[in-house]
């Protein structure tokens, strides 16, 4: 038991240092969201309403949740499916899986490593927003928390599918790019959903990272759980880990 866990650290530790060695995923999932947010509310402001049309929340108050959907989805689409897949390429993986290290603790320690990265995505988003911006937050902070994990895990478990199934690290990249970027802009993450077209808010409804937004967005409201969003990430969740498990190949 302790060699495990002795392992599982070493391993997180090891994963980590392999994330900051990637100066564009540390940007891109740390750096990049809350540039956006600083550039957002240096706009719009944080006054009740300006969060768009039908809103009555402060525009920040509304933004900070939404953009930790999109530090969600930077981790799992584009950072975890590139790395692993590159993992895999320069046999990195298989050499793994011929020491006796077991496969559960290489997986539960790259879980790990992203689900904590994206907190500490959140942390940074939650500070700038309380600093400048004087942002609110009227939800129970337990209720966020699982939801944040719930999305997490969610997006994670797709990440792995696309892993799994991609022959190479740019594929992995192309696949990953190609889910990535269209729910960036349509799904609320980076613009309020009210000022789009009725149509493109008709697509956005199939897309799984709305419904990471509106639930989170409603946890932070105070609002309750968003059951339909919910579903959505519990199935996510177990059709991702369930054909992941199934694909997933260590060479």
């Amino acid at each position: 038991m302790r060699t495990s866990i002795r392992s599982f650290l070493k391993l997180s530790i090891i994963q980590f240092k392999l994330f900051l060695r990637e100066p564009l995923a540390f940007f891109f999932t740390i750096i990049f969201p809350v540039a956006l947010l600083l550039l957002f509310g240096a706009i719009w402001g944080n006054e009740p309403g300006s969060a768009g049309p039908g809103n009555p929340h402060g525009y920040i108050d509304s933004e900070v949740p939404a953009l930790t959907g999109l530090i969600i989805a930077t981790i799992a689409l584009m950072s975890l499916p590139i790395a692993t897949a590159a993992a895999r390429e320069h046999k990195l993986l298989r050499r793994y899986r011929a020491t006796p290290l077991s496969p559960a603790i290489y997986l539960a320690a790259d879980v790990t490593v992203y689900f904590f990265i994206a907190l500490a995505g959140l942390a940074l988003l939650v500070l700038t927003g309380k600093l400048v911006f004087d942002m609110h937050v009227a939800g129970n902070k337990l209720s966020i928390v699982a939801g944040f994990l719930l999305s997490t895990l969610s997006f994670i478990a797709g990440g792995y599918l696309i892993a799994s199934l991609a022959p190479s690290e740019r594929s992995a990249q192309i696949i990953g790019q190609f889910i990535y970027f269209p729910m960036m802009f349509l799904s609320g993450a980076t613009m309020p959903l009210a000022i789009l077209p009725k149509n493109i808010r008709q697509v956005s409804e199939w897309l799984p990272l709305t419904h990471v937004v509106r639930l989170l967005q409603n946890l932070w409201y105070g609002e309750g759980w968003d059951m339909t969003a919910v579903i959505v990430l519990l199935a996510l969740l177990v059709i991702g880990t369930i054909l992941s498990t199934r694909f997933f190949r260590w060479e």
